[in-house]
């Protein structure tokens, strides 16, 4: 495992650090203080004392309202970060996580892929999900200290919001990309197809095959790249997006990168 910036946890999958990278005009992307996983419903005692040891300010959560019903996280004694989030649903079925919201009718892997295809090219403008970037965003403008970004399995939300964080920040494409696909090793991709298997069955028929159901738990480059080119067909480039979407202008963009750049 890719121990630098995954942090291992009993029950958080994919909790990990998307700092580090080399940024605009050779700076660096800091250490330890963008943090990114999956949900906390799950989560140990153990866990806990290590997220507190991290030092949040603030925890962004990408999840709709029935997803915070159906998995609330656990906290720590002393935790003390403020929580953001936008009432409504981001993920598009109630109570389940972006990517098994996309199911319906998938039987094949290649059907999955497709689907996940699909789901990416509409995320960027799902009303909720915008507003909650929305408040991402500022709270990285404001620099109080590390945040941590999350929804159901972080990996299609929290996946987008990340990589037009590396864009503001000008990582490298490349190195983006790696970020975005590190989730295959960090939340265990094959160590949760039982589970997933036997959830997506139940909730879409027995018919939906184990190919398939890797395809939704996990993320391959297509998806990602899928959202990219939505946002530069509707909107020319990635900087006129948030700026026209997320209200994310050049002076924002410039603030956040003179917190999280060294």
């Amino acid at each position: 495992m890719n121990t630098d910036r995954i942090l291992p946890l009993d029950g958080i999958r994919n909790f990990r650090d998307y700092g580090g990278y080399a940024g605009t005009d050779g700076a660096m992307v800091k250490r330890r203080v963008l943090w990114r996983s999956g949900h906390h419903h799950e989560a140990s005692a153990e866990d806990l004392d290590k997220v507190a040891a991290l030092g949040l300010t603030a925890v962004i959560d990408l999840r709709g309202d029935s997803e915070r019903a159906l998995y609330p996280c656990a906290r720590h004694p002393e935790f003390g970060a403020a929580v953001l989030y936008e009432p409504g649903e981001t993920a598009g079925l109630a109570g389940a996580a972006a990517h098994e919201s996309a199911g319906q009718g998938v039987r094949t892997g290649a059907e999955a892929r497709a689907a996940m295809i699909r789901l990416n090219q509409g995320m960027p403008w799902r009303p909720v999900l915008v507003e909650s970037m929305k408040l991402y965003f500022a709270e990285l403008a404001e620099d109080r200290g590390p945040s941590l970004l999350h929804c159901v399995a972080g990996k299609d939300r929290t996946g987008l919001a990340a990589s037009l964080t590396h864009h503001i920040l000008g990582v490298h494409p490349d190195d983006a990309m790696a970020d975005y696909l590190l989730t295959n090793e960090a939340a265990d991709i094959g160590g949760q197809l039982a589970g997933g298997l036997a959830r997506f069955r139940a909730r879409y028929g027995p018919e939906m095959d184990e190919e398939a159901v890797l395809a939704m738990i996990g993320v391959a480059p297509e998806y990602i790249a899928a959202a990219h080119a939505a946002i530069r067909e509707r909107h020319g480039d990635f900087d006129r997006y948030l700026d026209e979407v997320l209200a994310v202008n050049e002076a924002q963009c410039a603030a956040i990168r003179a917190s999280l750049l060294s």
